[in-house]
This record gives C-alpha cells, structure tokens and sequence, in this order.
C-alpha cells in the first residue's frame, strides 16, 4: 500500500490498480483509494473509486457522502454522475437517480452501464416507452469495437439493412469475431428469422460462453420457434445467477408456459409485480395465465390494472374483448377512440384498438363499422406479417403428387409405433379447442396445447420438404416419429395414455405424420367456410396464422386446406376422423360418441360434460368450452355477409363441396 508521501506517479498507478479491482474485491479497492486520499484528500479519482466501493459493499447512503459534493464540483464528470446516479437508485431516490444517469448519458453517450441503470429504473416506475428507448441505447454503447460502431449505430436508427452489409463484410475477414456474430444475430431476430437468429446466438457463445447478453436472445430466439425446452435450459441458467431480473424471469414464465406449468408462472408474475407494480406489460402477462387457468375474473382484474397504468395498450383492450363474455362500456369505447385518434400511436396498439373496437361493435350490432375496424387491424398486421399464398398452393400440390396411395402403403408401417398422439388438425376457429375439450375430459387421454414439433420437424427436412421424405428409410423415419414422442413428453404432465396436439396447421403434414407416427390418429376439425375463415379474420393471433389477416387469402387457404384432405381420404379413406363443427354442436351426443370410437376409447359422460374439466386452455376459445355447447354462434358470419365478398369468391368450389 502506497505511503502518505507517494508521489503522482505512484498515485495514478494504485488509483489504476484499485479502479481494476472495483468489480471483484471492492473493499480492497476501497483501501487502496484510501491510501492515496490520507497523501492527498482533494484527488477526485481515489474519492470516486472510495465511493464505488462502499457502495458496491452494500452502503449506498455513505457513498452518497461522498458523491454528492464530489458531482457538484465536478458536474460534467460523467462516471461521477453515472455513481451518483447509481447510489441515489439504490437509496430510493428514483427521480434523483434518473436525473443524475441522464446527466451522465448527456455527457458520455456511449456509456453503457448508465443507459443500462436509466432503463432499469425506467422499467420499474411504468415508463415503459422510455426504458426500452433506453435498453436500446444500451445495447447500441455495448458495442465497443471501432469497426463495428458504425454498424450498431445504423441498427440502432433502424437502418437493418446498412447495418446487415457492414456486418457481413466484417465476417469476411474475422470469421471468430463474436460481436459481429452476435450483431447478424440481432439483425436476423429484428427480421424475425428467429431460426437463423438461433443458430448464430449459439456460434456466438461457442466463442463467447460467458455474454449473458447472447445466451438471454440465444433464449428468446428458441422461444419464439416455441423450442421451450431448449429455451428453458439457456434462460434458467441466467436466473440461476441473476435471480431478479426482471427480463429474464418475464422470458422464464413464457417458456415455462409452453410446458405448462402455470403454477410456477404465476407464481413468477406475482413475485415481480410485488417488485415492479407499476410496470403495465407485466400485468398483462399475468392477466393471460390467469385466464389460461379459468380464473377469470382474476384475468378482468389484471387487464383492467394494466389499462390504469397504460390506457392506451391496445393489447389489454383486446385481451378483455377476447375473452368473449362481457361487452365494454360507453366510457371504455370512447377512451379507445380518443387513443386512436392519435398520430403517434403505436401501430401495434393501433392495430388492436382497431380488433377491442371492432368486437365492441359488434356486440352492439353495428355491423358494418364492426367490419371497418376489424379490417383495419387486419391490414396493419398484414403489413407487419407478409404472406405468400402461391407458396401454401405450392406445399399442397407437392404433397399431393408425393403422398400417393402406393407411396404410403408402402411405408404404411415404417415409423415409430407408439400409438398415444392424437392430432387435431384443420383451420384456427373451427372447433378444435372445443374437440380437445372433449377428449380431454376422458379419463384416458391428456391436452396439452398447440404443439410445434411436428412443423419443426419439416422445417428440418430442408427446403425440398415433403420430397426429402421419399430419401428416408424405416429406421430414419421411426427416429423422427420417437424424436417427436421424446420433445412432446415435457408437455404430458398426467401419465395418461392418448395425449393431444392441436396444431391445427398440421393439415399441411397429414403424410408426414402418417409415415413417422402410423398409429396415431388424426381428426380434422371442420366449420363452414364462411364461419371459419370470418371468425379467423376478425381473430388477431398471438402469432402465426398469417394468411388470415385478408380475405382473399383466407378463401385461398381454406381451398387449399379442403383439397388436400379431399386427397388424403382419397389415397387412406378412413384415416382422418372428420368432425364437422355444425353438426357437433347441433348432435353433440352423437359425434362425442363416433370421436371417442375413432380413438378407440370407450364411451364416458365426462366427454359430455366437458365444460366442468378445470384443465388449462391457452387458446382463443378458453371461455366458450368451458360452458355448455352454445348454438347461437353458428352463422354469426352472416350479418357481416355484404362485406364477404372476396373471401367467397376466393373459396371457388370449396364454398359448396366443404363439408368432404
């Protein structure tokens, strides 16, 4: 330890020494500024790192002794004021505190640490705008490399594609440069191509294990393909070393939610909003387990919190229209109206406003400004959510000339034998919640939710999917049949024999799932086309589904979806179980018993009583099926019919030859 008499020299060289130390041994750093202040007590770097250290050693107030006239002789010192800042946070102070880390951020834009804090403080008082304007800047600062600045400064002003060329051109010459990895990362999940996104995360902690950064979006990349146990092992062992963050425990409950254990995740929500009360996203969230597990009223009551603290979020508008059950008041109509009327809206709360105004509407009869809103949501998400319908078209026709009659019958017995997958397959608001309901309240057979395994599956064959099937043999295809049993098994909590996976874009993969898993069974859940595809269009979807955000596209799809069952009963008749929603809701004895036949599973009134199963229900439909069949919403499409014209022009010979 430097004496009383050191000279400038030696100073500067223990207050280098003790600044390194502030992160790992903070008391030692803390005596060695103290050495240099008994030589000099005026030395503002050693009262700095003095400060530091008492308060990274748990005492903030003393720090503050310190800090507070120190920032005031030196106002435009940034890390003083970042200290300053930091200290005060820790005491309460939060008005203090954000001042100070603007200070500081004025001062030094690239100071990541302070825009770090300012958004942690930000989110924890509700601001929720102006902490992710914030977390922005943060991870724009991280980025220290001088050739890769210029970059993160394009991505940050959302200029993806500059910033996308700048990176590649990095790769070129630093093929192990894993900032540049992570950066075409971040550029990938901002296009949403969360696959490639994924991949390049996990290249970025193989060369950089320890970026917590990488291995949190390395996390939500694998949750936004639904790959929750994958997801899971990456973002618990973040908890595991930081076990209050907000972000990772609000990316935690997500991913557990997909394995359904909703018991942890409200006990996740409940435990952060005794720390962030104030934060509306959170309430939100919350509000949706809440509903999932068929509380309700609970559910009402979280939205409604949200809507206090955030009356402009679209999306707990919308989520208390979608629950379906009650109709909004005057009061509440016109605050959307006043929120829409503003330009500078987001378009993502625009959008649901639109969808929230669109069943208010609705609910009053007025049906063509019901329409008009609907319609609007629907167009701001398709320009959000671009689909091709040539491309669906394609998938179909290709699988048609593969999945011939000889095709399958000669690999009718190849794949893995396990006989406990029940699929339920066909258009999003055709009756397929209401179908697993049923089943579900069987003794024997469990639910579980939309399950994305068998998609991931085809994704995985390559860009020649479903032709790379006609390359696999017995033992490749009994491997990916077990690989699905082996993924699905986290989602079966009960033990039970038969479990369901409603996905109902798995009509796209009836051969696949014939060739991999011949035993299992197949039902496809049908409504009439008009009700379908409508009730599909006014529906804004968490995710997925997006060629259901305009009519035309609607009735292509729908079309497509009727030929290729058509074919399938054609080359396996009897293979596919249709269950026709009408005449479920119209026979409701009848079908329940002909569905259980087909699954081989003997007849119980539990199925009968299905509204009574307290199971969770992720689902749009959630409160429908847990009432008895309800006949009044058959042909609710009729009173928007002078707006449906497009659609049905679109179905063709669909609109008549439906029902198979």
């Amino acid at each position: 330890m430097a004496s009383m008499t050191a000279g400038p020299a030696a100073a500067a060289a223990i207050i280098e020494r003790a600044a390194a130390l502030l992160a790992t041994d903070p008391a030692r750093a803390g005596r060695e500024a103290e050495s240099v202040l008994k030589a000099d007590p005026r030395d503002p770097r050693a009262a700095l790192i003095l400060a530091s250290a008492r308060r990274r050693l748990g005492d903030p107030r003393a720090a503050l002794a310190i800090l507070i006239p120190l920032a005031r002789a030196f106002p435009k010192a940034a890390n003083t004021q970042y200290e300053l800042g930091v200290a005060l946070a820790a005491v309460g102070d939060v008005a203090a505190a954000v001042a100070a880390l603007r200070q500081t951020v004025s001062l030094h834009r690239d100071h990541a640490d302070a825009w770090r804090a300012l958004g942690d403080l930000l989110f924890r008082d509700g601001q929720a705008a102006a902490a992710e304007a914030a977390f922005a800047e943060h991870r724009r600062a991280a980025v220290t490399d001088p050739a890769l600045k210029p970059a993160a400064e394009a991505l940050f002003r959302g200029d993806v594609a500059t910033a996308e060329q700048m990176v590649r051109q990095r790769l070129l010459t630093h093929l192990d440069d894993a900032a540049a990895t992570r950066m075409l990362a971040e550029i990938y999940a901002r296009q949403s191509r969360h696959g490639d996104a994924e991949l390049l995360f996990a290249r970025s902690l193989e060369l950089d294990p320890g970026h917590d950064g990488a291995r949190f979006s390395y996390a939500d990349a694998l949750f936004k393909q639904q790959k929750a146990t994958q997801a899971l092992a990456q973002i618990e062992a973040l908890v595991a070393r930081a076990p209050k963050d907000p972000a990772y425990l609000n990316l935690l409950a997500a991913c557990l939610a997909l394995v359904g254990e909703d018991d942890r995740v409200i006990a996740i929500f409940e435990d952060l909003l005794g720390d962030y009360p104030k934060q509306p996203r959170l309430w939100l969230n919350y509000g949706h387990t809440l509903r999932a597990v068929g509380r309700r009223d609970d559910a009402v009551a979280a939205y409604k919190r949200c809507l206090a603290l955030a009356p402009d979020l679209g999306d707990a508008y919308w989520s208390l229209a979608n629950l379906k059950v009650a109709s909004f008041s005057e009061a509440e109509e016109a605050t959307m109206r006043a929120a829409l009327a503003r330009p500078d809206l987001a378009i993502d709360d625009r959008l649901h406003l639109h969808y929230a105004l669109g069943k208010a509407l609705e609910d009053r009869k007025d049906f063509e400004a019901s329409f008009g809103h609907y319609a609007q949501g629907a167009a701001l998400r398709r320009t959000a959510t671009p689909y091709d319908p040539e491309t669906t078209t394609a998938l179909m026709r290709r699988s048609k000339a593969l999945f011939t009659e000889a095709f399958l019958g000669e690999r009718q017995d190849l794949g893995a034998a396990d006989e406990a997958p029940i699929f339920i397959v066909g258009l999003p608001r055709s009756g397929s919640t209401l179908i697993e309901q049923i089943l579900a309240s069987h003794s024997q057979v469990e639910g579980t939710m939309e399950l994305p395994d068998i998609g991931l599956i085809a994704r995985g064959l390559g860009a020649d999917y479903p032709e790379a099937l006609a390359r696999l043999d017995g033992p490749a295809l009994r491997a990916l049949g077990e690989s699905y049993i082996e993924t699905t098994r986290v989602n079966r909590k009960l033990g039970r024999r038969f479990f369901i996976d409603k996905m109902p874009n798995n009509f796209q993969h009836v051969g696949l799932i014939r060739l991999i898993l011949p035993k299992a069974k197949i039902i496809d859940a049908r409504r009439h086309p008009m009700g379908s595809c409508f009730s599909a269009f006014k529906q804004h979807f968490a995710q997925g589904q997006s060629f259901s955000y305009d009519l035309t596209d609607l009735g292509r799809y729908y079309a497509d979806y009727v030929e290729l069952m058509a074919h399938f009963d054609a080359v396996a008749p009897g293979r596919v179980h249709r269950v026709l929603y009408e005449d479920m809701v119209t026979e409701t004895e009848r079908e329940v018993r002909r569905l259980l036949a087909y699954c081989g599973l003997a007849f119980e009134e539990a199925c009968l009583k299905f509204y009574e199963n307290d199971r969770t229900v992720r689902t749009v439909s959630s409160e429908q099926v847990r009432q008895p069949i309800y006949r009044g919403g058959l042909d609710q499409w009729r009173a928007y019919e002078p707006w449906l014209g497009p659609l049905k022009d679109a179905l063709g010979p669909a609109y008549e030859g439906w029902r198979g």
